[in-house]
């Protein structure tokens, strides 16, 4: 796959990202996995190193809306980590069939690593209106429901929609921009 045309710009706005899981492999249905994910944001969150404005996990892929300093760095050191910690708990857990899919699927310029988790890019796009962060919001909160998964954004339990209807969330999200 190639490298993603999409480029982060201005960081001084947010950006609606997307991180999809190489080959659309399902692997946000463990609880385990989906812990990495939110543990990272709260680390990044705690350490004033993101600003996380909305997110929803599904199986194979996940949307994010945030802010940061220097967000590609932000970004490729969540996705790094992540990618390590779930594929550390894949092969803790001797879950073959998904590690050889990610072996499969590795890029051949990948030769640092057995293993390929991720999808290249996250295709950041960026929102320079309340317009445009509603729109956005509105996409992430509505996919599960889209996806036939759940009736209602705020049933799905790995989304910021909860944050949005005043709500506990899994995650606290700043819901003021």
């Amino acid at each position: 796959m190639t490298r993603t045309r999409y480029e982060i710009h201005d960081n001084a706005y947010p950006h609606f990202l997307t991180s999809t899981v190489v080959g659309w492999v399902p692997v946000f249905t463990r609880t385990e996995t989906v812990e990495i994910v939110l543990d990272s944001w709260r680390f990044l969150q705690d350490n004033n190193r993101i600003t996380l404005f909305g997110y929803v996990i599904l199986e194979n892929h996940l949307h994010w809306i945030a802010s940061a300093e220097d967000l590609s760095r932000q970004i490729a050191e969540f996705k790094s980590f992540t990618a390590r910690r779930i594929i550390d708990l894949l092969e803790a857990r001797n879950v073959v069939p998904l590690l050889r899919q990610f072996e499969h699927l590795k890029a051949k310029h990948k030769t640092n690593s057995s293993y390929q988790f991720r999808q290249e890019g996250s295709h950041p796009q960026l929102i320079d209106s309340d317009e445009m962060m509603r729109q956005k919001l509105e996409y992430i909160h509505n996919n599960p429901v889209v996806r036939g998964f759940v009736d209602e954004p705020v049933h799905w339990r790995y989304s910021s929609a909860r944050n949005y209807a005043r709500q506990a969330g899994l995650i606290s999200v700043t819901t003021e921009w």
